[in-house]
């Protein structure tokens, strides 16, 4: 499987942002996808999830951040509003099938002030 990302650039505080990220290869049913960022000199961490439909997203970005898929393109993406400059991060692409998980290649996203 292969995560191709895309949709990060610079915006300035209380903009928006899309990004994307379709899976491409043998996918099965049951898979998992979702954004992990990382700041720098900080660990990566979980921006949300979208598991059988259901969305989560974490509580630093719960209500400015929408995370939702496209099942026929097996796509998922991540509407960011309001954008603050602590979300300035390399934003991953994270899918899970099977007991594998599999990353993009990071897309950065920088919040000016």
């Amino acid at each position: 499987v292969q995560l191709q990302a895309s949709g990060g650039g610079l915006v300035q505080a209380g903009g928006s942002l899309r990004l994307s990220c379709a899976a491409i290869g043998n996918i099965f049913r049951g898979n998992v996808m979702g954004w992990y960022r990382q700041a720098p000199g900080k660990q990566r961490e979980l921006v949300g999830t979208i598991i059988r439909g259901n969305p989560n997203t974490a509580e630093s970005v719960a209500g400015r951040f929408t995370i939702s898929r496209d099942n026929t393109e097996n796509t998922v993406y991540l509407q960011m509003k309001n954008l603050k400059p602590e979300d300035t991060a390399v934003y991953y692409c994270y899918f899970n099938q099977r007991g594998l998980a599999y990353w993009g290649q990071g897309t950065q996203v920088t919040v000016s002030s």
